[in-house]
């Protein structure tokens, strides 16, 4: 059993999520490994940003008592692959909107983007945002009205607002069950302009609704609706893993 780490499950989590975790294919080799031990290792990495391969590095700053870093990585990437960790973070938004008396499918949403630099190693689908002077990507996310996620694509830093909106909308339309009473998306001045607008319109079925920035207003200023989206970019960036895209 690995240590008490802040980033672990608890039991009652964990078992909350149990049923939602693929069982092992019939005939094939028993599981050996304790699927709480790989969820605690995955949200290690993902909390802390170390390297997979620093998992059973016992030192004094790392940890040594995680499964074997093959392992974990490749249950990881296998629940990526098959759709497993989609399934559990809808399945989360939905029990979270419920739990605050909120319908399951949001009737709003907010979009926005935001450009964080790379990885040093990073080299492939990296761009530079000459607006936020940044080498890197950027993530273009939506959020319904409690800040909870609905879909995320991470592109090219250089990649437009309008054109990057569009590709992350598709994957919302897609998830048409989860989104089925959204009428109205929310949005900065960079996704402006008709076409977009026209096109939201006429592909996804949604008003586009843009709140612009006050003229001549210095520092911080809550904009209504999408402080929202930006304090969702904020929990993300509590993660290591996340503050530069890997």
């Amino acid at each position: 059993m690995s240590k008490a780490y802040p980033s672990n499950l608890t039991r009652t989590q964990y078992e909350f999520l149990s049923d939602m975790i693929p069982e092992p294919k019939p005939g094939g080799r028993k599981r050996e490994v304790d699927i709480w031990e790989v969820l605690n290792a995955i949200f290690y990495v993902l909390v802390e940003g170390v390297r997979w391969r620093c998992l059973r590095r016992a030192t004094p700053t790392l940890p040594g008592d995680f499964p074997i870093w093959q392992t974990v990585y490749s249950y990881f990437r296998k629940w990526r692959k098959d759709g497993t960790w989609l399934k559990i973070h809808d399945s989360l938004r939905q029990w979270t909107r419920i739990e605050q008396e909120r319908h399951r499918s949001p009737s709003e949403g907010i979009m926005d983007s935001q450009s964080v630099k790379s990885a040093a190693i990073v080299s492939q689908s990296v761009g530079f945002d000459a607006g936020k002077k940044i080498k890197g990507r950027k993530r273009f996310m939506t959020v319904d009205t409690l800040g909870l996620v609905l879909r995320v694509l991470v592109t090219a830093a250089n990649v437009g607002e309008r054109e990057g909106g569009k590709q992350v909308l598709k994957r919302v339309k897609q998830s048409q069950q989860q989104v089925s009473r959204l009428t109205t998306l929310w949005v900065d001045g960079g996704f402006d302009g008709e076409m977009f607008m026209q096109w939201v319109m006429d592909f996804c079925r949604w008003i586009v609704q843009v709140v612009l920035r006050p003229e001549q207003t210095k520092g911080f200023v809550l904009l209504k609706k999408r402080w929202v989206v930006e304090r969702t970019f904020g929990w993300l960036m509590a993660c290591r893993r996340l503050v530069n895209r890997r």
